[in-house]
Formats: structure tokens, C-alpha cells, sequence
């Protein structure tokens, strides 16, 4: 087996060629996928594994088994050349779609997306050279998260709104800090990235016996993925990261978190729902035309039935959470000021949960320009008669922080003064670095009387005064401040459409 370096090198450089023949990340990305899970199917149905994988014949175009058809498997695929082979791994693609378990969802409406079968055959030879599940899960990994990383950069594709940053997802499992033994859900959970986060925490900071490895192998994650395509690279990032079994059954579900509790009752919840205000679905009208209605869930456990998409996300998670659960969730701005629904469920999140931490965020983070986001930490309770929130303690790195993509992106140590600041497994130690000798102090807390007497119970405290408008000689590039105003007016616009949709629901 070649060493790591070079076998990373290969998978990259053979990435970049593609793309010169204008085949994109995404669409490499997905024949990896295909390719590298089949190729190591084969290696585990053969000793010392020795997995129970059905591998099905070539099927027909309504699902059955030709029963002369030729084997859907690795082997019979590495036989083919030229055209046979281009039109075999079609056929393979479309037969092993129909499977069940991890096999079905890992291929489901799986399409070939490289049309030239040398181009093809040179993946499917690179792959074949290596025992898979002889390399370590941390190289695999690494490999399959810079693909991903790559394909999230690719704004074209809209694949960045299923790549949370690594580095605010660490700071957030950090402050976290789950334990092993515990269930953990993410209701969209997109590529992966808050369960590999967890995955690692508890590794690292825990010597972990026979029954809790098993336990965290295929018993800790669970979650809700409603695009085919985005949850087949979350379950496949999973595997090569070791969690999960090739011949279990997914535990990513296709459905729609929001439609119905189905009486999920987990210990941790780490999300960034899907950017976006509004749930809505495609219907054919009386004309037979197609048509965008608004969608609102009418849920029993939810506190308001409104279309906003956050807000329903946000009683969705509280709604998941055991009495003594925990939550860190990723929420645009809206969500903290908006009326009507908004004020609703905020008083009902204070009252019901501890909501004791919000970490306002910068824009130039995410790859869905101009977005204003925050994080909120809050732990479940059982039913009070009082208000559980007393305090909320507010950070906030986004006044005078100036991140993009490219240039200038998000880190680890970016973040650890807030880590630092929320003292994790120790809150009642906190220090507030705010104060009216220390106006300039990120780190503040609120009472819960301070936030109820605010109009609408609005969530969306600043104190700091913006420097750049004061500060000619401080400001940032030319083209990161071209890129930061660009952001801005997106701001701008995504808080006057809450504003009117709050204006048109009271």
C-alpha cells in the first residue's frame, strides 16, 4: 500500500484534473462516494470480516433481479472497459439504489456524473490499488472532510449551506462537552460535521471501555437529512470516520424533522438548521400550474404554529431534548427579534429551558453571504411553575470582527476566548469582562427582567460601538472590505424581510 501523503496527493490531484474537464467537486465528490464504499464492501465480505453483504444482479427498470444478470459488485465492475463499462456502472448504480440499509441509502438516486469511461476506469484503478479498510480512519477521514470542505467553497453548487465551519462546530462542542454513554442528534445534519465534532471530543477525553465503544460506534448519532444527495455524503463521512457498521441499518433519516414528533428523546442536540426563513412546499394549482405555498407544521408540542422554518426548528430541538438535555444550535438573527411566533417561543424557551448562553456571530463565516447568526446554549428542565432562565449571558464576537472565506477564515483560536469565557462544567464561575469601566467587554449577562421588559422580548443585544465608522485608519483591505459591504447589504436585506413578515404578523 502506498504511504498516506501520496495516496491523499493522488486523490487530489485526479480531483483537479476532473475539474479542468469540468467536472466539479460535487460530481467527484459523489463517484468517490460510490466507488470507495463498493471497494470497501468487498474488502469486508472477505476475511477476516467476513460481512453478510447482499450484493444484487443487475436489475430491471421496475426494481427486480435480472436472474441472469451479472453481479452488482466491485469485482465484476473492475472486468469492464470502454463502453460496457460506462453502461454496466449505470446499471450497477440504479440496482443498488433499490437495496436496503446503508447500501440503499448510500446509492440512492445515485447517477454517473464522469461520462468518460478512461477518466472513469482511472478512479475505479486508483481505488482498487489500496486495502481501505486497512488506512486509518483519521487519513480516510481527512481525505473524504477536504472533499467536502473543497465542494462547500464551490458557491455555485449551494453546496456551503450543508458545511457548518469546523471551527465554530469544535467551539460548540467544547463548550458542550458530551459525554459517552449519551445519545446525540442533529435534526439537519447536513454532511456530518457536528457528530464527527462529538465523536472526537469523547475519544480524546475519555478512556473508553469495550461496551462504550460499541455504544458510540452505533448507538450515540442520530439525525435528519431530507437531500439524498447531502446524506449520502453525511453517511459515508461517518463510516470512514468509524461510526457505523457497512451492513447496519442508516441511521440518518430521509424524513422531515419538523412533520411529527416521533418521540426521539435524546441527551445532546447540535445543529445549524438550514438557512432560510420560510417552510414551504410545491403544489399544482387549479391551472396546473406550479405554485410556492408557505408551510406551517401544526405540531401539539410546539409553543406557536408559524412558517418560519428557524423558529419551528428551535421548538423542534426543544421538543427532542430528555428533562435533562442539552442544546447548542445555530439560529439566524431573525429568531431573536421577530415578533408575533418569535416572541412566543422566545418566552417560552426562557420559561420552559435555561437559556443561558447566546454567542453572536460574525458574517464572512458561512458560505451563504450576508447571514447574521448566533448561537444559543440552553439546557432542558422538567415543567416549573417559575421561569427557568434567570440570566442570559451574552458574547459577542461580532462587533469589530472581520472574517471571509478565503483570506481571513474562522479558527479554533478565534473562538477560545469564548470558550475561555464560558467556563464549560463550570458556569457558576463566570466573570463578565463588560462593565462601565470596561465598556469594550464582549462578555455580559442579562437578568431575565432586563430581557422581559425589552419590546417583543428581543433577544438581539449589542452594546459595542462599531469602530470602523470612527476608525479611518484601522480598516480592513480593499477587497475584504469590499467583500464585508457586500455582506452587510445581504444583512440588510435578510432583516427588512423579518421585519415585514413581522410587521404582516401582528
Amino acid at each position: 500500500m502506498s504511504n498516506e501523503s501520496s495516496l491523499i496527493s493522488k486523490i487530489w490531484n485526479f480531483a483537479n484534473v476532473l475539474r479542468d474537464d469540468g467536472v466539479g467537486y460535487g460530481d467527484y465528490l459523489e463517484q468517490i462516494t460510490y466507488l470507495l464504499f463498493l471497494k470497501m464492501a468487498d474488502e469486508m465480505s472477505k476475511p477476516p470480516y467476513d460481512k453478510k453483504l447482499h450484493f444484487p444482479r443487475v436489475k430491471d427498470s421496475e426494481g427486480r433481479e435480472e436472474p441472469k444478470g451479472e453481479r452488482c459488485d466491485w469485482p465484476t465492475l473492475c472486468r469492464k472497459r470502454g463502453a460496457e463499462l460506462e453502461a454496466f456502472y449505470s446499471q450497477l448504480l440504479r440496482s443498488l439504489a433499490t437495496e436496503r440499509g446503508m447500501l440503499g441509502q448510500i446509492f440512492t438516486k445515485s447517477q454517473n456524473k464522469i461520462q468518460d469511461p478512461a477518466k472513469l476506469l482511472k478512479i475505479i484503478d486508483m481505488i482498487g490499488k489500496e486495502q481501505w479498510t486497512m488506512v486509518g480512519a483519521d487519513v480516510k477521514g481527512d481525505i473524504y472532510e477536504g472533499l467536502l470542505e473543497k465542494n462547500a467553497e464551490d458557491t455555485k453548487s449551494g453546496a456551503g449551506q450543508y458545511f457548518t465551519p469546523r471551527a465554530l462546530i469544535r467551539a460548540m462542542v467544547e463548550c458542550v462537552r458530551p459525554e459517552p454513554g449519551k445519545t446525540i442528534h442533529d435534526p439537519a445534519c447536513g454532511t456530518g460535521g457536528f457528530f464527527l465534532a462529538a465523536y472526537d471530543f469523547i475519544t480524546r477525553h475519555h478512556d473508553l471501555d469495550r461496551d462504550q465503544k460499541a455504544f458510540l460506534k452505533n448507538r450515540t448519532f442520530f439525525g435528519n437529512e431530507i437531500v439524498a444527495g447531502t446524506r449520502r455524503l453525511c453517511l459515508m463521512n461517518m463510516f470512514l470516520h468509524n461510526i457505523g457498521e457497512i451492513d447496519g441499518d442508516s441511521f440518518i433519516s430521509p424524513n422531515d424533522a419538523l412533520i411529527a414528533d416521533e418521540g426521539l428523546r435524546v441527551d445532546y442536540v447540535l445543529a445549524n438548521p438550514p438557512f432560510g426563513k420560510k417552510s414551504s412546499m410545491t403544489i399544482t394549482n387549479e391551472e396546473g400550474g406550479q405554485e410556492k405555498q408557505d408551510l406551517s407544521y401544526n405540531r401539539q408540542d410546539f409553543w406557536a404554529t408559524t412558517s418560519n422554518k428557524q423558529l419551528n426548528f428551535l421548538q423542534h430541538i426543544r421538543s427532542l431534548l430528555k428533562i435533562t438535555g442539552q442544546a447548542a444550535v445555530v439560529l439566524p438573527d431573525n429568531v431573536l427579534f421577530e415578533g408575533g411566533a418569535g416572541e412566543t417561543v422566545r418566552k417560552e424557551l426562557m420559561r420552559a429551558t435555561e437559556l443561558h448562553t447566546i454567542l453572536r456571530l460574525p458574517t464572512g463565516i458561512f458560505y451563504a453571504q450576508g447571514v447574521k447568526a448566533n448561537v444559543l446554549f440552553f439546557d432542558n428542565k422538567p415543567a416549573a411553575r417559575t421561569p427557568w432562565t434567570q440570566e442570559v449571558w451574552i458574547y459577542d464576537y461580532r462587533t469589530n470582527i472581520h472574517h471571509t472565506l478565503k483570506k481571513k477564515t474562522l479558527a479554533l483560536t478565534d473562538l477560545q476566548p469564548f470558550i475561555d469565557a464560558y467556563k464549560p462544567g463550570k458556569r457558576h464561575k463566570r466573570v463578565a469582562s463588560w462593565s462601565e469601566k470596561n465598556p469594550e467587554g464582549r462578555w455580559r449577562k442579562f437578568s431575565y427582567e432586563e430581557i422581559l421588559a425589552r419590546d417583543k422580548t428581543n433577544l438581539d443585544i449589542f452594546w459595542l460601538k462599531d469602530q470602523s465608522l470612527a476608525d479611518l485608519d484601522n480598516l480592513p483591505e480593499p477587497d475584504e472590505l469590499a467583500e464585508e459591504i457586500i455582506e452587510n447589504l445581504e444583512a440588510g436585506l435578510e432583516s427588512f424581510r423579518a421585519v415585514s413578515v413581522s410587521l404582516a404578523g401582528d
